[in-house]
């Protein structure tokens, strides 16, 4: 009877090895960039709880914000102080390499156009370069500025995998772009739904767990494209109807009726209509800027966006048809534009903001004076102006005193007092809506 001799291998058992240690981060959010959507940013981000790095390469800026003296609406400024009563947990820097030291970096520079309404891309292009440099694993990157579809991918996503991250492993790559109206106390960051997108499934999850530290609601899409192109519509669809606004104050004008009771009129349909109001121009970071990344993009692509191409051409025309009203309400009154004294009444492009960009005014003054008019200005909230031509003003302390043979209202700002003005005065309203002066406005 054979035996079957059966031997045992010893077999090592190796303890299991241990889990990943997670980075360690001093900030929990690094925000760069600190203007008039950054700086709220990293506001809300540090009252939500946050450990926020606050990062800006303006010194000058850096030291106003230090000295409380940025433009922010009342709540905003109460955060501020009390951000800056904690720097161990809100710290303002100007030192790009600290932003290693943040779990989350968001960027939200400015991406304007030039004077040809080509996208200037060269801020966001450093921004961006600047933060795939500083980028370690662990980290997410989020973008908020506004910009063509593609832009994350070409700036973020690519770069960064060209350094040797695995995007939605080693570093994430998120865009939710900023939702915020400078100045309007109605909208709080927090309460306003925040769209985001992500380079893969777990990009956009981390992203929106970044976005749910302060916000009510994040809103998910299927790619960092459709987040980019949401944030498109949104300001090309106000574009548009400002466009049309604008079409319809002329018409009603030619017609002798009331635009703005018109626009009233309309808007107690409950359905159907949104209110759209007529006004000098368009200014700020968005709508006047925006729609023109898509129009470039699609230039490129040899797609045709008529009506969207009318509109902002029209946008772009409208200072010179407010100076063209200007122009025909003297000499109506058998004034010729030379010599004429023009008094604008605020020059910021919305009311109680000090926000100068693409402000209409600052081209309408240039228009008025190349022409041959005398020009002044009042405003509270911007006490010197800069135009594009070199001409430089300081806002009138007693405008009264300047008697204006026309006044165009341009920006109301809810301090704004009008008990100065001349009874002789001509009044062109670009607001169509002043009703304490209604009785001596021409439209």
């Amino acid at each position: 009877m054979s035996t079957l001799d059966v031997r045992a291998e010893a077999v090592t058992v190796s303890p299991p090895s241990p889990a990943p240690v997670p980075p360690r981060f001093d900030f929990d959010v690094a925000i760069v960039g600190l203007g008039y959507v950054g700086l709220p940013t990293a506001l809300a981000y540090h009252a939500s709880g946050s450990r926020v790095l606050a990062l800006d390469v303006s010194s000058r800026r850096l030291r106003t914000i230090a000295a409380r003296g940025a433009d922010l609406i009342d709540s905003d400024r109460q955060r501020l102080d009390a951000a800056l009563r904690r720097p161990g947990d809100f710290r303002l820097t100007g030192d790009v390499t600290e932003l290693s030291r943040a779990a989350a970096i968001v960027v939200c520079v400015p991406t304007p156009v030039d004077h040809q309404q080509v996208p200037d891309l060269a801020p966001l292009r450093a921004a961006c370069a600047t933060v795939v440099a500083a980028a370690r694993p662990g980290q997410l990157v989020m973008l908020t500025s506004t910009t063509y579809v593609g832009c994350t991918h070409d700036l973020v996503e690519q770069p960064l995998r060209e350094r040797g991250f695995e995007i939605g492993r080693d570093v994430f790559v998120t865009f939710s772009a900023e939702r915020i109206d400078p100045g309007n106390v109605g909208f709080a960051q927090e309460v306003v739904p925040r769209v985001v997108g992500g380079a893969t499934p777990r990009c956009e999850e981390e992203g929106a767990r970044l976005l749910s530290r302060y916000a009510a609601r994040v809103h998910r899409v299927s790619s960092l494209a459709t987040a980019e192109m949401t944030k498109l519509l949104e300001n090309t669809f106000r574009a548009v109807n400002i466009a049309l606004a604008n079409e319809f104050a002329d018409i009603c004008g030619a017609l002798d009726v009331p635009v703005t009771e018109v626009i009233e009129a309309a808007s107690t349909k409950p359905y159907g209509f949104m209110a759209f109001y007529p006004g000098p121009g368009v200014g700020g970071h968005c709508i006047p800027c925006d729609p023109h990344y898509l129009l470039w993009q699609l230039k490129a692509l040899h797609v045709d966006a008529g009506v969207i191409t009318e509109a902002m051409t029209r946008i772009a025309a409208r200072p010179r048809r407010v100076v063209e009203r200007i122009r025909d309400v003297l000499g109506r009154a058998g004034k010729g534009t030379l010599g004429a004294r023009v008094l604008v009444v605020g020059v910021t492009y919305k009311p109680d903001v000090a926000d100068l960009r693409e402000s209409p005014a600052l081209e309408i003054i240039d228009h008025l004076l190349d022409v041959g008019a005398e020009v002044q200005y009042v405003d509270t909230h911007a006490p010197h102006i800069h135009l594009d031509s070199g001409r430089e003003r300081d806002s009138l302390a007693d405008p009264g005193a300047f008697h204006p043979d026309v006044v165009l209202v341009h920006t109301r700002h809810h301090d704004s007092d009008l008990a100065w003005l001349d009874g002789d005065a001509l009044v062109v309203d670009g607001t169509y809506r002043s009703t304490d002066i209604a009785g001596r406005v021409l439209l």
